[in-house]
């Protein structure tokens, strides 16, 4: 997330930290660095302004200057304003309603409102075990309805048919009252959108508004264009009473602005943020954790979150039980390690959450060659026959030729594989009968430890 602004921040997090004494002088150098650091991320001046004044303000307090660490009590209070500044907390999704409750999801063309309805609809599957419906009022462009219909599908949630043909108004009312009639406990639904804001638009989401009553209006922006985010924000608070906005694509190269501004601009608490493309790329957005990553401090909880979604602990506790009562470890656990992984979201996805001084380090290997390399393993293994997984002492020189060919891969590669694969068994083996903790001591904590699979 705003990689720019993070590697600033988090670069004067480091100096501002070791300073043994606080002066006006360098918290004024320190407020200045940090200024030009939020004006070229695109953060709106007034928020810029506002921002300084109350760190400045803080910074200048006993509370810092008798501090026995007075760099770690400022970059306190920059974490604190930071997080003050996107919000407080975590502002939940507002569901208070006699069913279905109707949410209304706003912003221009391209914001990703189609992609964000379906993420939202996974969410409150999962997580709030909701009975969704969503639909369409994009009567503009066909292709937003197929979308809808796609994505809805994909989540496990259901879609009312919608047509170019029909009006927005007739569309929403259709689907409220067969979401009534069917019992289901929410309804989102997706509105047009513009490149630009116009009248026409702007009088139709109104009407709209108007007639299904929502119990959130989520305003849908995204986090890549800057100082136009501000200004759309500006366009649709005075159009519609906010409840919430999504920021889009926080996973993208952008500057960060939309960030650290839409939320006082608006006066709306941001709910959820994009993180990826793929469906379930949606978090609650926790402004503290935000405020962290930003400062470089990573975000663990979501890192640990992250893990625990993505991990199958029914086949955790299997490969556990199975090491404990010194059954071999085969290439069908070898490979549910790697699919466990992806299922985490791959490397780059939890490089994210890292502190700035881990992730720099991990960001010494190349990503999309480690991400390949995995692809290939899985694939070698997918080429062999079930006994081959089973009893991979069988796989001699034909066999590795044939794997290799139905992998698309060298024979080298197919070696490589096996040879990491018998360091994992091995590992295995050791960790029976609960020698954990004797191996680890011979192994000298991380000293020694065998490559694993990613």
């Amino acid at each position: 997330m705003a990689s720019a602004l993070t590697d600033k921040l988090s670069r004067l997090v480091k100096e501002i930290r070791g300073q043994a004494r606080i002066t006006e002088n360098n918290v004024a150098d320190m407020l200045r660095e940090v200024r030009m650091a939020l004006l070229e991320a695109d953060v709106a001046l007034p928020v810029v302004r506002d921002f300084i004044a109350r760190v400045k303000d803080k910074a200048l307090g006993q509370d810092v200057l008798g501090s026995l660490t007075p760099g770690q009590a400022l970059v306190s209070i920059v974490n604190k304003e930071l997080a003050a500044t996107m919000g407080d907390g975590v502002a939940d999704i507002n569901l208070a309603a006699q069913p279905p409750a109707v949410i209304l999801m706003a912003g221009l063309q391209g914001a990703g409102k189609t992609t964000t309805t379906a993420k939202l609809a996974k969410h409150l599957i999962e997580k709030r075990n909701k009975k969704v419906l969503t639909v369409s009022g994009d009567v503009y462009r066909p292709a937003a309805i197929e979308q809808l219909k796609t994505v809805t599908a994909q989540v496990g949630a259901e879609w009312f048919p919608s047509t170019p043909e029909q009006k927005p108004v007739d569309i929403a009312l259709a689907a409220l009252d067969y979401a009534r009639k069917h019992y289901f406990d929410v309804l989102l639904v997706d509105t047009a959108g513009r490149l630009a804001i116009d009248d026409v638009l702007m009088r139709e989401i109104k009407d709209l508004h108007a007639a299904i009553h929502p119990v959130e209006t989520l305003f849908v922006v995204d986090a890549m264009q800057g100082q136009d985010a501000i200004n759309t924000a500006k366009a649709f608070k005075e159009a519609l009473p906010l409840t919430g906005i999504i920021l889009t694509k926080l996973d993208g190269d952008s500057r960060g602005g939309a960030a650290l501004s839409v939320r006082q601009i608006t006066g709306a608490p941001i709910k959820f943020a994009g993180t990826s493309e793929k469906l379930d790329g949606l978090e609650v957005f926790d402004a503290e954790r935000h405020a962290g990553r930003i400062l470089g401090m990573g975000d663990i909880l979501a890192l640990v979150e992250q893990v625990t979604a993505g991990v199958d602990m029914a086949s955790a506790q299997k490969l556990a039980a199975k090491v404990k009562s010194g059954a071999s470890f085969d290439l069908n656990d070898f490979l549910s390690q790697i699919q466990q992984m992806k299922q985490m979201g791959g490397l780059s996805s939890l490089m994210d959450k890292l502190p700035a001084a881990m992730a720099a380090k991990a960001g010494q290997m190349d990503m999309g060659r480690v991400e390949k390399d995995v692809k290939r393993k899985e694939g070698i293994i997918q080429s062999m026959t079930p006994l081959e997984r089973r009893k991979p002492e069988l796989i001699k020189a034909t066999r590795k030729r044939r794997i290799a060919a139905g992998a698309g891969v060298q024979v080298q590669e197919v070696n490589r594989m096996l040879k990491e694969f018998e360091q994992m068994q091995d590992m295995m083996k050791k960790m029976k009968g609960g020698g954990m903790m004797k191996m680890m001591k011979r192994m000298g904590g991380m000293k020694g430890m065998p490559k694993m699979p990613f």
